[in-house]
């Protein structure tokens, strides 16, 4: 994107974004989470693309937050500048209406692994670890650590992780359901391209559908999930184009209950 920390590269259906801030493994800045949002908004706005991948460039998914961006905010600016940007970045990227894959190719900590947790599938190098550090630095998880990953993995898995500090290599992470996949190191984004081909070659409507389904079951995002089929549902019916061409004729709907 603008600042270049965020990349996207297009394959068919396929996009990837990959985070490109190799020499801080990633960590992200606010220059980055401004450049991660416009990344979400750029992809979905593309017809052509089914699936998008999340990763990291060099060594590092994701370190999580920068400590030297955040850490002499005022607590007010730290609040509202950090912890709810990113939230609201978070956010965007785990309702893209295309499936996500995070290809975690390197270590994913703290808002590293709270970014990894937006994804729908998440494949792993067998090298890597994940963990959930801030308690150790006196502070808290703030991008859905306690929220969304306890939906998707537990809350008794985070406790230990946020509360115990506890580090898992990928194979454990695995049998912990933290990731779906794990690969050969330096493997990651090649298995999840492979991964996405599969998911783009299944019909697109239906997996955006899926998604949305999920998102209700799970509790995550009811509300907008719901409204979000509801419309989809009513946008494709008669009675809208009945609606909107009496509205602009001027005339009283007719409406037929057509679907």
């Amino acid at each position: 994107m603008a600042d270049g920390t965020v990349r996207i590269d297009k394959n068919g259906a396929i996009a990837t974004i990959t985070l490109s801030r190799p020499e801080k493994l990633n960590a992200l800045d606010l220059g980055m989470l401004t450049a991660l949002l416009a990344a979400a908004d750029q992809v979905e706005a593309d017809p052509d693309i089914r699936v998008a991948i999340l990763t990291g460039e060099g060594r590092g998914f994701s370190a999580g937050g920068d400590i030297r961006a955040w850490g002499g905010m005022r607590p007010e600016t730290f609040g509202h500048a950090w912890v709810r940007h990113g939230h609201r970045v978070f956010e965007r990227l785990a309702t893209l209406r295309m499936p996500l894959i995070a290809a975690i190719n390197g270590h994913a900590l703290g808002g590293g692994l709270e970014l990894a947790g937006i994804a729908d599938i998440r494949i792993a190098e067998a090298h890597i670890r994940v963990g959930l550090p801030e308690a150790g630095l006196g502070m808290v998880p703030g991008w859905s650590g306690t929220q969304r990953l306890v939906k998707r993995f537990g809350a008794q898995l985070i406790r230990r992780m946020a509360l115990g500090g506890e580090v898992f290599e990928a194979n454990d992470a695995l049998s912990l359901g933290l990731v779906d996949m794990v690969v050969a190191t330096g493997s990651a984004v090649e298995s999840a391209r492979a991964y996405a081909e599969r998911i783009a070659a299944r019909g697109p409507a239906a997996s955006e559908i899926v998604k949305l389904m999920l998102a209700v079951a799970s509790g995550e995002d009811n509300g907008a999930a719901v409204e979000a089929l509801g419309s989809i549902l009513a946008a494709k019916t008669g009675d809208l184009r009945e609606g909107i061409s009496a509205f602009t004729e001027k005339r009283p709907s007719q409406f037929k209950g057509e679907w």
